[in-house]
């Protein structure tokens, strides 16, 4: 128990690591992020990014599956697991006759779980959830200020920040084909975006608009697995998930300033209260498992983003601003992901017959509205392995490596394209830590 306290306070200590991120530590750099809480996480694990993130239906002892708890009760009694991950990553950024490219690194999770007893699993980590990074510079229409001459315009917008979550997951196996659980979440975050209107003249005065929120609330996520064997050689494990969707307590500022160089003329701030809110999220996968030695699933998720809110800027007749909650910039999404892993011998004497090959493809479409128009589509396709890590005691823990394309293309002509190319390496210590030597 006192290694599982002491991997306890490492999650802590990194939970506090996290809440101190900004976007120039996420890893973000995408206009994209401009819109909702910003680019959701793929919260993918080390067994699963080789796979697109395929997960609903994935029940092994030997790794650990956030996505749906219900996993956790797959866990040996006798072994403790440990699991984290970081992405490198490529940026191809795409805009007509403008391209820029950005490398960068990101955090993934970091994670662990245990039995309980025979019928309960737990697990715990930290991940984030979504992210936000951006920098924008355009120009506006020159103008002739008379004995100033042409004034230049020049409208900046940037963000920063993102949310996170650090979670704790129980599963309940009442029967054995069946297990129930549900992971409780601590969810923060700081997400901040501002917009400039600056001139070449610095007698014109400038406009700038700041939105600020600090996100603290909880989120629950509940999983259901049912494994049923079809002889010796195949099962078949059916998965299903639900993300409880709720308002969001906090305060959100909408802060206007009117300046002549860096003095402020004028100003006013807005609250927005209860702006924000989390969706209903709904999953269903199902793989199937040949001899140990090949898996294959799909899974299909569903987000109700539509009826979630954030706080909108809008302008009444009069000229009067107000900041309140809406959903017009939200829109429903869905995924579908399949993957496969295949193993030549999982208790071959041969390192190289322990091998895990994967492969995966995933399809999803955007959560938010872009000047009223749909958001892009994502296309991602991913390959990655799984190498034993020599251990004189248990022989199974993983170094895992996945090399990920992803493709997001706009709905609408004009819009930025972006590729991206990442590397994610993960650590997976699977030990016996529970079992009892004996002595004769």
């Amino acid at each position: 128990m006192k290694k599982i306290f002491s991997l306890s306070a490492i999650l802590l200590l990194l939970s506090g690591f996290c809440m101190t991120l900004r976007a120039d530590d996420n890893g973000i750099n995408s206009p994209f992020s401009r819109y909702g809480m910003g680019l959701l996480s793929r919260q993918g694990q080390g067994f699963n990014t080789g796979m697109a993130g395929l997960a609903y239906g994935m029940r092994d002892g030997r790794e650990l599956n956030f996505k749906n708890p219900a996993s956790y009760t797959a866990i040996d009694s006798l072994t403790f697991l440990f699991d984290a991950g970081v992405t490198l990553q490529n940026g191809n950024f795409d805009a007509g006759n403008v391209s820029s490219n950005i490398k960068d690194a990101t955090f993934d999770y970091v994670s662990m779980g245990f039995r309980l007893n025979r019928f309960f699993g737990m697990s715990l980590g930290v991940m984030p959830f979504s992210n936000v990074g951006y920098e924008i510079a355009t120009a506006g229409d020159i103008f002739d200020a008379g004995s100033m001459g042409e004034v230049y315009p020049t409208n900046s917008y940037s963000g920063s920040g993102g949310t996170h979550q650090l979670y704790g997951g129980v599963a309940f196996a009442p029967v054995r084909p069946l297990s129930i659980g549900v992971n409780v979440s601590y969810f923060w975050g700081v997400m901040e975006h501002y917009a400039i209107n600056s001139y070449s003249d610095s007698q014109t005065q400038s406009l700038s608009r700041a939105y600020t929120t600090d996100i603290r609330t909880y989120k629950l996520d509940f999983g259901l697995q049912y494994q049923q064997r079809l002889g010796r050689r195949h099962s078949l494990t059916f998965g299903a998930v639900y993300g409880l969707g709720h308002d969001i307590p906090s305060k959100s500022y909408f802060i206007n300033q009117r300046l002549s160089g860096s003095s402020v003329l004028a100003g006013d701030t807005i609250v927005a209260r209860k702006a924000w809110s989390l969706p209903h999220t709904f999953g269903a996968g199902l793989a199937w498992t040949y001899k140990e030695r090949l898996r294959v699933g799909v899974d299909y998720a569903y987000e109700r983003w539509s009826a979630a809110t954030m706080p909108t800027l809008s302008q009444d007749a009069q000229g009067a601003l107000t900041y309140m909650p809406s959903s017009a910039d939200y829109s429903d999404c869905q995924k579908i992901t399949v993957g496969l892993e295949y193993v030549p011998d999982p208790t071959g004497l041969r390192w190289r017959n322990r091998i895990r090959y994967r492969a995966g493809f995933s399809f999803s479409d955007s959560y938010t509205k872009i000047r009223g128009a749909s958001g892009p589509k994502s296309y991602l396709a991913t390959v990655g392995v799984s190498l034993p890590i020599i251990n004189l005691h248990s022989n199974r823990s993983f170094l895992n490596a996945a090399l990920q394309f992803e493709r997001v293309n706009p709905t609408v002509a004009g819009q930025l394209k972006e590729t991206y190319l990442r590397l994610s390496l993960g650590v997976s210590f699977n030990e016996r830590w529970f079992m009892k030597w004996k002595v004769k």
